[in-house]
């Protein structure tokens, strides 16, 4: 595997002091860098021992495995809530008595902070207030006494703020980082099960599915641990400040802690709705997730399907109803925020006018320390409570998505015993076993569980699978996964697998990186690396699931010569194949049928039995046609045999270096970009493409508008109460000294007034609130759609250069921003921006001398948001980039599961996993402390504000009356934690908008020729199926090297032709070229019409291909077969019937409208493969193209699959790309290419005579017998030239080898 990251900076918090620890001032160094360059991964600082994945995964599921235990022992179910609060409960009670003791309470709105003073900070704060506008209420300009008091309450009310300030971003670090904590350990666990997931468990499961947990649903837990505590905390202070309240106003209190009680279960309901719709969404997210990776992963497929409008449809039905959800949650959401917007508005009218009503006299001392006290626990009961509640329902169902999938069935960990008295072996006794891909080597590599019987394995195992396997690292990572470098076994086995070449020609030879997916290796390449990656083992016992039906003849010879028979010839050696010439090589062969193991035996034996499929295995030169009987099921028989070791060396010869395929000239090493990492500002050009995405340009204009009615009535209904008591401070006038007299108002105009503002504050922001939501959930429907378009209509190119984890990111993590987090943010930042200019205009309106000291303030604001900002906008895209690893090595490890278990490597993926989510760790932490940096210092800024507002009103005192210093002073505290709020969420607002700035770079990528052109073929097109290719030039990208030169050919209506050459000669990007992958130079014409000239769905929807690995989509098997519903019932099952899988299907719960698994894993490939011949059958097109379609199957259904092909396709031009010469030997002509060159091309038996010609020494490689078989069928085509179906000759390689390898040959010769 790839070496886990070297340690990186030393984390410098690890060594800072006290005072740096709370200013955050070890942070500097990084902000100085930040300034200067942009920041790379090097600048990120380690991260801290007790924050590593490591640690932590092991941590918590060293208590969810005891917790597994005891609801065993007690016969529950296990809970995850419960393992997770063993696990954090201490360290997090810490953190809430600290909430308590400091004296704050701390708040976020969905993300990041907003400051709230504490019960006891909300308990002082307008006490002192209230003594402040006493002072002027009973102002006396000779009182010295009452004015130096007064001085001393303003310089509590300061210093207390200051201090609260500098807690309360000590907390909620502390309780970020819980969260942090809480997410990694999750992950770790996610990862580690899905590393032992049985076969069973996996059907139950989809890799969307896993990607979506380790996407979104851990992230709830970031959030959770920042509300919980104030589901306690609430309570406390509603309570705390209702007693002051009485002492204050008395019993109208009541009234207003009476909205308060009803807002509450409101918001409650609201919560609960929001966490039911939370999980639909889920549901339609993992679909929508899952039918993308499809997508991407079968991109090649769909384009040539010209499947591509099915595929959009279904995903945009599937964001549809997603979307729905999405409104339907952001409306309530958008209530919530309109409830805590308006909602103490709402409580002060209700308590003022009950007070009034009651016949007492406003005072603005009472007006404003009321109206203080309820905006501290407005905050708290409003907001935070019920969104404790919604984040702890979140929470709740992400818990239970993941301890679903935490209690999935595990693979039995069977201990494989070491060689007992130095004896390998591998021991099946009566093992019985139901599964719908019966295979011995999954049952001897313990993926298959028995019903009874056992399997028991002496030694240690390595596998070959099928359908090779490579990760994102270096060829050489691939071969050595995870052993030391030895340079001289090294070298060996690169040879034995015939890949020195290979890395000769690669430019960073076995240094180079293989893309997500292999993307830099031909199949054949990728093949032998899976191969090389199991002789470098040193196993004891080699399980080869079909090896050498990837690579061509001769490469194939010297794989299993070399490297089977010579290299591993001490070794216990399993082997699947199609090829019959090995037969003779192994020492025993195995047959089952119908499940049951019939005989065993040599090859010798079964030549004398006449068994079953000894007809199959005839002497040599002779010719045998073995079919299955037309509607008979076909039954999967397969070989198996297994053998003591030999010791002795093979005396059979190696093969010359000429074996080593020559240049991969046809799969171009792709060079993988790095992920774009947008510099600088986000433009205002996005802002502007983000918001257009979502409504008319007259509609955003009505929602500015309609913004700042909502905070102009906000702000007026205050203003009215101050103006009100000042009004009524002025009545109150002495009568002839005989005490006070206080005259009444006209109650009507004043209650009038007041209430209409206060309807007004409530209906402008609930209508502002939903609007905003409307616009922006809409405008992530638009940019998805464009997106995915987009893609679709991206050349193949594009795929082969960005991994699947990084696409996939954009549609699950960009678009979960869009649909989600950035519109929330997106009011809360409106919202706060006008309340912030409201409270500066409303003192500026008290005090205008306050402009002045304000001007300074606003430059050091400006110059340190910029300051900020050119640090925190790199440290947010390096944590986006930090994130697509993490997925892609899920997704990979997913792809390669058989062969990381049989290699006991899951602990070294465990590693790399961890090492990934570390590096993700340590920018998470830069932003999570970049973030608190910024936010200290601006609360600093804001307690000046306080300072001058508190202190200038005292020095201005003649001047001013109560009413207005209690409204400017009252605003002045609000803006404490309001004003950092706010600048902080302008910061998110605009690191969220990098996900709209990657959506966007993806909506606008470069596109393939248009699907349908002004120029149409005629309906009847092609009616000939003549190909010609007149001086054709084909590379995959501009700068990359030719890999078709000069290539000139005619193909002849209803020819067969048969294209062959070594891996890597053209053959694929002949086809490629063909349906326009990638455009091609020269001409291209078919009948008459030249391809370059029509739409590529015209063009690709004309020829039908087999592809060479058979993809089917999740969804029905009539969707699979008939995306587009073109063809009758009828039509379906006859196809169906056609490939003998009529019977199959028909089994099925729901027949042809059964839900396949994630890429049709419930079929073999076998039938997978049949599945595509059903789909070309259906088409009926003139042209057929086969790829290399039978490699991977039985030689019964390679059978099936050419005689169908010449029934069906007799009037058809039919292209075939082969390895096994058998099936094109009959061709009309064959058509032999070498490094992207036309060789030759002419009739088989013509190229036979030429013994110069390189279709000749490909034929003598197969062997005497088999070279002898294929030139007499050749012969007899070319006399007779009747087309009438020949059998293919079954003959084996003789081996005059003394010794025989310890070969277990698997062949398989059915469905």
């Amino acid at each position: 595997m790839l070496p886990v990251y070297q340690e990186v900076k030393p984390n410098p918090l690890q060594g800072a002091n006290l005072c740096s620890r709370v200013f955050f001032w070890w942070l500097n160094p990084l902000f100085k860098i930040g300034h200067k360059r942009r920041l790379e991964e090097d600048d990120m600082y380690s991260v801290l021992p007790e924050d590593r994945s490591q640690h932590l995964g092991e941590e918590l599921q060293g208590f969810w495995d005891k917790e597994v235990l005891r609801a065993e022992n007690d016969a529950q179910k296990p809970s995850l809530t419960r393992a997770i609060i063993k696990c954090y409960w201490k360290s997090y009670l810490v953190l809430g008595i600290f909430t308590l003791i400091e004296g704050k309470t701390s708040m976020t709105s969905w993300k990041a902070t907003w400051l709230v003073k504490s019960e006891s900070a909300k308990v002082i704060q307008p006490i002192f207030l209230g003594k402040i506008i006493n002072y002027f209420e009973n102002y006396d300009p000779m009182d010295s006494v009452a004015l130096n008091t007064a001085y001393a309450y303003a310089t509590v009310l300061t210093v207390c703020t200051l201090i609260l300030a500098i807690l309360h971003h000590l907390y909620f670090y502390h309780v970020q980082c819980a969260g942090m904590r809480l997410r990694i350990a999750m992950c770790h666990m996610i990862y580690r099960k899905a590393l032992r997931l049985s076969n069973m468990a996996m059907g139950k499961t989809t890799t969307g599915q896993i990607v979506n947990l380790l996407s979104n649903d851990v992230n709830k837990f970031d959030q959770v641990t920042v509300f919980l505590h104030f589901l306690w905390a609430g309570p406390l202070q509603a309570i705390a400040v209702t007693a002051l309240l009485w002492m204050e106003i008395g019993i109208s209190c009541l009234a207003g802690m009476a909205v308060l009680i009803i807002l509450l279960p409101f918001q409650s309901c609201f919560g609960k709705l929001f966490s039911s719709l939370r999980s639909k969404t889920a549901t339609f997210t993992d679909a929508r997730i899952r039918t993308m990776n499809e997508v991407i992963t079968g991109i090649r497929i769909i384009k040539m399907y010209a499947w591509e409008k099915s595929f959009s449809d279904l995903v945009t039905n599937l964001r549809k109803k997603e979307i729905s959800k999405i409104l339907r949650s952001s409306y309530l959401r958008g209530m919530n925020l309109a409830s805590f917007f308006s909602a103490s508005k709402i409580i002060v009218f209700v308590t003022f006018t009950t007070y009034v009503l009651l016949g007492n006299v406003i005072t603005a001392s009472r007006v404003f320390v009321a109206v203080t006290l309820y905006g501290a626990v407005r905050l708290t009961v409003t907001l935070f409570f019920p969104a404790a509640i919604e984040k702890v329902s979140e929470a709740i169902i992400s818990i239970r998505r993941i301890q679903n999938f935490l209690l999935l069935d595990e693979i039995s960990q069977r201990n494989r015993q070491p060689p007992s008295d130095g004896k390998k072996m591998v021991h099946v006794q009566d093992f019985t076993a139901f599964w719908d891909k019966s295979s011995l080597l999954s049952a001897v590599l313990g993926e298959l569980a028995p019903s009874h019987g056992l399997v028991s394995v002496h030694g240690r195992i390595a596998y070959v699978s099928q359908q090779p396997w490579v990760f994102s690292g270096t060829v050489r990572s691939n071969i050595l996964f995870g052993k030391k470098y030895e340079k001289e076994r090294y070298e060996k086995v690169i040879k034995a697998c015939a890949l020195k070449k290979d890395l000769q020609l690669l430019e960073d030879g076995d240094l180079t990186v293989i893309g997500d997916r292999g993307t830099t290796l031909s199949g054949g390449q990728k093949a032998r690396v899976n191969l090389a990656r199991a002789v470098y083992q040193d196993a004891d016992i080699y399980l080869l699931d079909d090896p050498l039906s990837a690579v061509d003849a001769e490469v194939s010879r010297h794989l299993f010569e070399l490297c089977i028979c010579q290299t591993l010839h001490e070794k216990i050696t399993i082997l699947v194949t199609h090829q019959l010439q090995y037969l003779k090589a192994a020492s025993q062969i195995l047959i089952l049928k119908d499940g049951k193991m019939v005989q065993k035996g040599t090859y010798t034996e079964f030549l004398k039995s006449g068994i079953d499929f000894g007809s199959l295995l005839k002497k040599d030169n002779e010719e045998s046609e073995q079919l299955p009987v037309p509607g008979t099921p076909t039954l999967r028989n397969r070989t198996f045999s297994e053998s003591s070791v030999w010791s002795q060396q093979s005396s059979r010869p190696s093969l010359k270096d000429g074996a080593v395929e020559t240049q991969d000239t046809e799969n171009v090493p792709v060079t993988l970009s790095d992920e774009n990492r947008s510099e600088g500002k986000v433009g205002f050009q996005a802002y502007k493409n983000y918001f257009r995405a979502g409504a008319h340009w007259i509609v955003i204009i009505f929602l500015i508008l309609l913004n700042t009615a909502a905070q102009v009535a906000y702000v007026l209904q205050d203003w009215w109460l101050s103006y009100w008591a000042n009004q009524q401070s002025t009545l109150n006038v002495t009568v002839n000294g005989g005490g006070n007299v206080t005259k009444k108002l006209d109650l009507n105009w004043y209650l009038g007034i007041y209430s209409g503002l206060t309807a007004a504050t409530v209906l402008f922001g609930i209508a502002r609130s939903l609007l905003v939501f409307y616009v922006l959930v809409n405008s992530s429907q638009t940019l998805h759609n464009k997106m995915f378009e987009s893609i679709l209509k991206a050349p193949v190119l594009f795929f082969d250069r960005n991994p699947i984890g990084r696409i996939l990111n954009r549609f699950s993590k960009d678009i979960g921003h869009l649909d989600d987090l950035l519109p929330l943010t997106v009011l809360d930042f409106i919202q706060t921006l006008l309340q912030v200019v409201g409270v500066v205009s409303v003192a500026v309106a008290v005090i205008p001398w306050i402009a002045i000291p304000l001007v300074p303030l606003g430059i050091v604001f400006i110059f340190l948001r910029r300051y900020f900002l050119e640090t925190s906008r790199d440290v947010k895209r390096l944590e986006s980039t930090t994130r697509s690893p993490v997925f892609s090595h899920l997704s990979s490890s997913l792809q390669g599961l058989w062969t990381i278990r049989a290699y006991k490597a899951e602990e070294r993926c465990q590693e790399l996993f961890d090492a990934h989510q570390d590096l993700h760790s340590e920018a998470w932490f830069l932003f999570l402390t970049t973030s608190r940096w910024f936010a200290v210092r601006l609360d600093a800024i804001c307690a000046m504000f306080v300072i001058v507002v508190a202190f200038g009103s005292l020095i201005l005192a003649k001047t001013l009356d109560a009413g207005q210093v209690g409204l400017a002073l009252s605003y002045a505290l609000t803006l404490m934690g309001m004003f950092q709020w706010c600048v902080r969420q302008s910061a998110e607002v605009e690191n969220m908008m990098i996900s709209v700035e990657r959506v966007i770079e993806y909506t606008d990528l470069e596109k393939e020729a248009p699907w349908e052109c002004q120029k149409r073929p005629p309906p009847t097109w092609p009616h000939e199926g003549v190909i010609i290719f007149d001086n054709v030039n084909f590379m995959y990208s501009l700068d990359g090297p030719l890999v078709l030169k000069h290539l000139t050919a005619l193909i002849k209506s209803r020819e067969k032709v048969g294209i062959v050459g070594r891996t890597g000669a053209g053959k694929s990007s002949l086809i490629s070229a063909l349906f326009r992958l990638s455009e091609p130079e020269g001409k291209i014409w078919i009948d008459k019409i030249l391809t370059t000239e029509i739409g590529l769905h015209d063009l690709r929807k004309k020829m039908s291909i087999i592809p060479q690995e058979p993809v089917l989509f999740t969804g029905t098997m009539r969707k699979n077969l008939d995306p587009f519903n073109e063809h009758t019932d009828e039509e379906l099952w006859n196809a169906l019937q056609e490939v003998q899988l009529k019977e199959t299907i028909e089994d099925l719960p729901g027949k042809m409208d059964t839900e396949l698994a994630e890429s049709g894993s419930n079929f073999s490939v076998g039938q997978r493969q049949l599945v595509c011949l059903a789909r070309a059958i259906l088409r009926k097109n003139q042209i057929l193209i086969i790829d290399e379609a039978t490699a991977n199957v039985d030689p019964r259904t390679d059978e099936l699959i050419q005689k169908k092909i010449r029934e069906k396709f007799a009037h058809c031009t039919v292209l075939t790309i082969a390895h096994r010469l058998n099936t094109i030997i009959d061709s009309d002509r064959i058509m032999v290419l070498d490094s992207g060159r036309l060789k030759e091309y002419d009739e088989p038996y013509v190229l036979l005579q030429n013994k110069e010609s390189l279709f000749y020494k490909m034929v003598q490689q197969l062997g005497k017998a088999e070279a002898a078989a294929l030139t007499e069928t050749a012969k007899q085509v070319y006399f007779k030239r009747n087309y009438a179906h020949i059998g293919h000759t079954d003959h084996m390689v003789t081996n005059t080898s003394n010794g025989q390898p310890s070969t277990l040959t698997i062949f398989e010769t059915a469905l």
